[in-house]
């Protein structure tokens, strides 16, 4: 697994309780269908968690491609632009929901820093703390803070004309055009950026991978651009500049590639590619563009639900975002824009995004348009609690707890039988 699935964030009720003193005198009516979807997420993101090491076809793909795990991430960060549209549907204060919509954005990247960054050891140690100089700085909670502060001052600084009197596209032209430019960036640095040849030292002392030879230094050959790889991609050259190499991602979900010859171990063979041993993180500033593009976009589809009263008008205009963004993704995968998660490509971001408006849509006839509540009410009652199953998932606490139960002695507990009888069948 890349890391700890995915991103419960930005409950929408939370916000709102976040929100009194800035939306005045607003009565909103909760959207069950929105609770059901994060709800689905939690879901997927145990599921492709816990599961993934064992059934690879749902874990993340190892490059270029889609698994079930890679819908996760995009799905949370759509969700989190929905409820940005149903917050700051009337903002009486653009200043004062500024600063608050930073606080929030802070807190959740600190957050994410405490549950990401190496403070907790994991289920095999009950230690905690972290080396300062290998401190992960990005990670799931840290991009959901990206892309919810883009998101938000969008909508706090450019928000729509009223729906009826223009086209879908023309209601937010400003906030479209922020998330072009975004796009524009992304692609520019993508492939304009020069890769120089590059080298990396591996610490044997907080590595498992064994050294290649007799040095821990080792040289990845480059010198090339528009390259997305995952040895001379400019996302990577980016993060080793700013954040440190030292600082990003220490197992990527790239080396489970045949060319690294990873075991069974988790060891990388000594003859694969000096890039096997680099660190990388998925969740890097570059991607991190797009990913917040995702998170416009789901903003769009609120704005859909908060301005539109009729359920078939609703449909009607997120089948229109969905199959186009679906279209145009698709398109470009096959022009040669790969779908890749690690990188969060264009590509990817259209075809994510139009998969979560297709789920969101088809949830929101069960639940909304049809009242099919008691079928969903178990997903529903853990999205309206993502955010706090999540911090509990992460920091393994739920698993140490589960640990507490044993037969005799402490080696028998629960979670280490499950475990075994997992691998032998």
């Amino acid at each position: 697994m890349e890391e700890s699935a995915y991103e419960p964030l930005l409950n929408h009720e939370e916000i709102e309780e976040q929100s009194k003193d800035v939306v005045a005198n607003r009565r909103t009516n909760r959207i069950a269908s929105l609770d059901v979807f994060r709800g689905l997420c939690v879901v997927l993101m145990m599921l492709v968690d816990y599961g993934g090491s064992n059934f690879l076809i749902i874990a993340h793909s190892p490059w270029n491609g889609i698994h079930l795990a890679d819908f996760v991430m995009p799905f949370f960060l759509f969700a989190a632009g929905i409820s940005l549209a149903l917050v700051y549907k009337n903002v009486p204060d653009r200043v004062d929901a500024t600063q608050k919509a930073l606080l929030r954005a802070l807190k959740l990247f600190f957050l994410g820093v405490l549950l990401q960054g190496g403070y907790f050891h994991g289920i095999t140690s009950l230690t905690y703390g972290v080396d300062i100089e290998r401190i992960r700085w990005m990670g799931i909670l840290q991009r959901i803070s990206i892309g919810y502060i883009v998101a938000a001052l969008c909508e706090i600084w450019l928000p729509c004309q009223r729906w009826r009197e223009v086209g879908f596209l023309r209601n937010c032209s400003w906030q479209w055009c922020i998330a072009c430019a975004l796009l524009g960036v992304y692609l520019g640095f993508s492939y304009g950026l020069y890769v120089p040849d590059w080298q990396f030292e591996v610490s044997r002392s907080m590595s498992a991978l064994p050294p290649m030879n007799s040095s821990s230094v080792y040289m990845v050959t480059c010198s090339t651009r528009g390259d997305l790889g995952p040895a001379c991609n400019a996302a990577g050259m980016i993060d080793r500049y700013v954040l440190g190499v030292n600082h990003l991602y220490t197992k990527p979900v790239y080396r489970n590639l045949k060319e690294c010859n990873i075991s069974s171990d988790g060891q990388v063979a000594e003859n694969s590619p000096s890039w096997c041993f680099a660190q990388f993180d998925p969740e890097g500033i570059l991607s991190s563009l797009t990913a917040a593009v995702t998170c416009i976009i789901g903003l769009q589809y609120g704005h859909i639900l908060a301005k539109l009263q009729d359920h078939k008008e609703r449909l009607y205009n997120w089948s229109i975002f969905s199959f186009s963004f679906l279209v145009l993704g698709l398109f470009l995968a096959l022009i040669g824009i790969p779908l890749n998660k690690s990188l969060y490509t264009i590509s990817y971001m259209l075809v994510t995004s139009a998969s979560a408006g297709i789920t969101f849509s088809a949830l929101y006839i069960l639940v909304d348009v049809y009242g099919n509540r008691h079928f969903t009410s178990v997903l529903e009652w853990m999205g309206k609690h993502s955010l706090s199953i999540f911090v509990l998932i992460n920091s393994n606490l739920v698993v140490i707890a589960i640990q507490g139960f044993y037969w005799n002695s402490p080696e028998n507990n629960i979670v280490h039988w499950i475990v075994t009888h997992v691998q032998r069948s």
